[in-house]
């Protein structure tokens, strides 16, 4: 795994940029959701209507598809956020600087929180933007980044990663995989290392940097839990990824 920070090797597919025309949203479509902020980042230019439809895997591969575009998923923490907010910033910045806004649509989580900081970022420099997220989502009223252009909303009781019991990915995660055509994490916990680990077996390329996740909130979790406190920051999708850098 190329753990550089050299542009990722994507074939080039169509010069034409994506124009994400208006849709009807489906189902729920935008209830439940809400926009929320993007993690300190400035979201100037993320103005367009936010669009939300329920959606499988097939349905999301179809739009990709009509679409002639790359898509490069970003994985990282959520919740659990960066105690480097700024480093964050940084890495996802030079990633992107290696991309065409032309050719490649960005895809992340559709969530505010922690990775969904890179959102604003993607819209900054003049790429469109999609998010697959699970349902837990909407049902649960979770904040959406206001600069996510197109959230596929993926019929799932879990959250993501594999399933429980089984090396078996989640229906968000699965989809998730088969529409990427390459993923990059910056950091992660157990959804994203089921996420990464499924694409390097699929052989699509993978990349990961290495990240803590929030010191202060992780130890606040543990507090409440009553756990004792945490001294490894560095997500379990370190342990099974920073090996093969």
């Amino acid at each position: 795994m190329d753990n550089g920070s050299a542009p990722l090797g994507l074939a080039l597919l169509l010069a034409a940029g994506l124009a994400l025309s208006p849709v009807s949203a489906r189902g729920q479509g935008a209830a439940g959701v809400r926009p929320g902020a993007a993690g300190g980042v400035a979201t100037a230019g993320c103005s367009r209507p936010q669009q939300v439809r329920d959606a499988t895997a097939a349905e999301i591969q179809s739009f990709v598809r009509g679409r002639g575009m790359q898509v490069l998923t970003f994985l990282g923490y959520s919740g659990a956020g960066y105690n480097d907010p700024d480093a964050l910033r940084q890495r996802a910045e030079a990633v992107l600087d290696g991309q065409d806004p032309r050719r490649t649509l960005i895809n992340i989580g559709a969530t505010a929180e922690g990775i969904g900081a890179v959102y604003a970022i993607a819209k900054r420099k003049g790429f469109n933007t999609i998010g697959i997220v699970s349902s837990l989502a909407r049902d649960g009223g979770v904040a959406l980044s206001p600069c996510v252009d197109l959230v596929f909303v993926v019929k799932d009781r879990t959250w993501g990663g594999n399933l429980p019991g089984s090396d078996q990915l989640s229906p968000t995660s699965a989809a998730i995989v088969a529409n990427s055509t390459a993923l990059v994490a910056i950091g992660g916990g157990d959804v994203a290392r089921d996420e990464l680990l499924a694409a390097r077996q699929a052989g699509k390329p993978v990349r990961f940097y290495p990240a803590d996740l929030n010191h202060r909130l992780a130890r606040q979790k543990a507090l409440q839990k009553g756990l004792p406190e945490p001294v490894d920051f560095r997500g379990s999708a370190h342990g099974a990824l920073v090996e093969v850098r």
